[in-house]
């Protein structure tokens, strides 16, 4: 009998199993894949998620990986250029994107190394349930065998397209349609910090990681079946088109990767929790990758379940219950700003003459850039930015 089931181990899943084994609790992580494996992921880590990373004591890890801080952002769109860097959270002012071949191990030998146990290579099939249709257990195959364990809470920590939220019917609360398809590619020899260059109808960004540098592309969704059919053309006519000086780096460069790509970018929030089960990470909410909030997020819910349901599991299921209750909608709270400002960036509008004009008076300044920067990480909202001195600028 373990006190928690996690299904999934990588960044939500890991992280989850990480604070509840370190809480005391008996906890066994369910994944499907083997580690080190990749995953189809923009993988930047903005500040917050490295605030996380540094109180769990796993930055200095991740730093010793040889991922290099993302200390400098450039930002473009209609000639208008900032450059710096946001104030940062918790004395965190880089942001980190590592490869998570690398990143997700790490967060499950972490975990492993609190006391949780990790069954890799493992698939669940089925949810246990109690005459009262609560769920108190998981059942699948390993290795070919099939397993049975029970637990007082199973936490769905499985992705976007998640086994346990279709096996618990847990419900989509909020949805809007998809806005855009991405692709990306890895090079080396292009110098980068944080790039990101905008304009109508499209997105460009560059992101320094292991040994390479990201290059990303976006694209309206409604183009998702001509992009995808000369995908690599497409790909690198955005770059040239809206960030011609990065185009340049890429010429005198070499691929290391094939590219990747996706058009099912999907926006929803799902039920958090029911009688016995939560989700967690794009388990219970997904967005579009354009903004790159999703591992800072599903740190941020690994965090909270942990401190909802604390104490909560060995004792009174109708307490687990509030618990994972006040979980949901503390969960919902937090990351609904981030959902309609990655909604808005997503839908790739023709830039607005008032914008614009606010653009060009935060370049005017360093702090109010820093401000900006700081809305881009999600640690500030446009209300911050919005500062007598930018009003007077304008």
């Amino acid at each position: 009998m373990y006190d928690v089931i996690v299904v999934g181990a990588r960044v939500a899943g890991s992280a989850t199993a990480l604070q509840l084994a370190r809480a005391g609790h008996r906890v066994l992580v369910i994944d499907r894949a083997a580690f080190p494996s990749d995953t189809l992921s923009t993988h930047l880590i903005h500040q917050p998620g490295i605030a996380a990373l540094a109180r769990w004591g796993l930055l200095d890890e991740l730093r010793a990986t040889g991922c290099p801080p993302l200390e400098n952002v450039v930002y473009e769109v209609d000639g208008i250029r900032l450059e710096g860097c946001g104030r940062g959270a918790d004395g965190q002012r880089a942001a980190y994107a590592p490869r998570r071949h690398i990143l997700d191990p790490l967060l499950a030998e972490a975990a492993a190394r609190a006391g949780a146990e990790m069954r890799l290579s493992s698939r669940v099939t089925g949810l246990l349930r109690d005459d009262t249709g609560r769920v108190v257990g998981v059942e699948g195959t390993h290795a070919g065998a099939p397993f049975r364990e029970r637990a007082r809470l199973v936490v769905g920590a499985d992705g976007m397209r998640s086994t346990v939220a279709d096996l618990t019917g847990a419900p989509i609360t909020l949805q809007h349609p998809r806005l855009t398809c991405a692709y990306y590619s890895y090079w080396q020899g292009v110098p980068a910090d944080l790039e990101l260059y905008e304009a109508p109808d499209r997105w460009v960004a560059a992101v320094a990681t292991h040994e390479a540098t990201l290059v990303l592309t976006y694209f309206p969704q409604a183009r998702f079946e001509e992009i995808r059919a000369d995908a690599e053309h497409h790909h690198l006519r955005q770059v040239q088109a809206t960030a011609p000086a990065l185009y340049d780096r890429l010429r005198g460069a070499t691929r290391v990767e094939r590219l990747r790509g996706t058009g099912d970018q999907q926006n929803f929030f799902r039920q958090a929790s029911g009688p016995g089960w939560a989700l967690v990470g794009d388990a219970g909410h997904h967005k579009d990758s354009i903004t790159a909030r999703g591992i800072s997020d599903a740190f941020l819910q690994a965090e909270l379940l942990a401190r909802h349901v604390g104490g909560r599991l060995d004792g009174d299921p109708a307490l687990l219950d509030q618990a994972l209750d006040a979980y949901g909608k503390d969960r919902d709270g937090a990351l609904q700003p981030g959902y309609e400002a990655t909604l808005a960036v997503a839908r790739l509008d023709e830039q607005h003459p008032s914008r614009l004009a606010m653009l060009r008076a935060i370049r005017q300044d360093a702090e109010l850039t820093s401000i900006y920067f700081d809305m881009v990480a999600g640690t500030a909202t446009i209300g911050d930015l919005y500062t007598p001195k930018l009003l007077a600028l304008l």
